[in-house]
């Protein structure tokens, strides 16, 4: 159902609801949504909250993930995802578009934009893709300094501090830079890029008490692990952050491919969303009675002169 009206919009802000999803116990699924489409069939499907990846955002502008694009940028993501799904979005906020006051910056304009929770992660611009070589990292007080300014800056946004040192400094590394953040005023640790189920349980097991978020991203160093498994190595949130680009781009693939080999796209038809189907996703019939009962032609009287 789309939200259209007053009494159709959630009656929290989207941070509470997000921490209320992380402390009900469980595992949060959290896949990602690059756009608006992907956010409805994410709800419909029963996802109770959403994921805008950094990679997700910049791939589809046709851009690698170097950190590249702007606070204003990814609001317009934000307000696409959140808007469309009325679901509490978690957003990639990168390494916080500059130091403390651009954090601070960032958490108001994401919350403005709908955003129910962030992270921010440890790495130098030009920051990279977690699962990729040779990322820089900042001074572990430098990204404190951070998290502590989005806190301050939050009303309700969910704060999450990502790791990505335990490919550089491993384990202890990315265990000591994870409680350092936790003490600035972290929510919950994201620690990017463990290779192993032995890694992922060491972590959780030294972070007793704080939530965990673990990335099931394709094609990258993690193994790949069920939610439920994540679970069970103590982990209360999962994201699967380009899952929905990925596809959604192999098949555009395959039909600019037919497309151009055929001259036609009737080949393709069978694995096209059919205008029943568009039209049921966006809810169109709604829209049209809501203007409907809005609106209503009114006939101009005839002057009598």
């Amino acid at each position: 159902m789309p939200y259209l009206v007053a009494s159709d919009l959630p009656s929290e802000p989207a941070g509470i609801r997000f921490r209320a999803l992380v402390e009900r116990g469980g595992i949060a699924k959290i896949p990602g949504a690059h756009n608006g489409m992907a956010a409805l069939q994410a709800r419909a499907a029963g996802f109770e909250a959403l994921y805008l990846s950094g990679a997700a955002m910049t791939a589809s502008m046709g851009l690698p993930d170097l950190g590249m694009i702007t606070v204003d940028e990814v609001a317009f993501f934000v307000r696409q995802v959140a808007r469309a799904s009325g679901l509490p979005t978690l957003v990639d906020g990168d390494t916080g578009y500059g130091e403390a006051l651009n954090v601070m910056h960032m958490v108001r304009t994401f919350e403005d934009a709908g955003a129910g929770a962030v992270h921010i992660e440890d790495q130098l611009l030009p920051k990279k893709c977690g699962h990729l070589n040779d990322k820089k990292l900042a001074d572990a007080r430098d990204m404190a300094a951070k998290v502590a300014a989005a806190v301050k800056a939050r009303r309700h946004l969910y704060v999450i501090a990502r790791t990505d040192a335990a490919a550089r400094e491993g384990i202890e590394g990315a265990v000591a830079r994870a409680k350092l953040y936790v003490e600035a005023g972290a929510d919950a640790i994201f620690p990017e890029a463990l290779t192993s189920p032995e890694m992922l349980r060491e972590f959780a097991a030294r972070m007793p008490g704080v939530p965990l978020l673990a990335n099931m991203t394709e094609f990258g160093r993690t193994p790949f692990f069920t939610a439920d498994e994540f679970q069970q190595m103590g982990y209360r949130m999962v994201i699967w952050p380009v899952s929905s680009l990925r596809v959604a781009n192999k098949a555009q693939q395959k039909l600019y491919a037919t497309l151009q080999r055929d001259g036609s796209t009737k080949a393709m038809l069978d694995e096209m969303q059919t205008r029943a189907e568009l039209y049921d996703v966006l809810q169109l019939e709604r829209f049209e009675a809501l203007d409907a009962s809005i609106i209503r032609t009114v006939i101009p009287q005839q002057n009598p002169d």
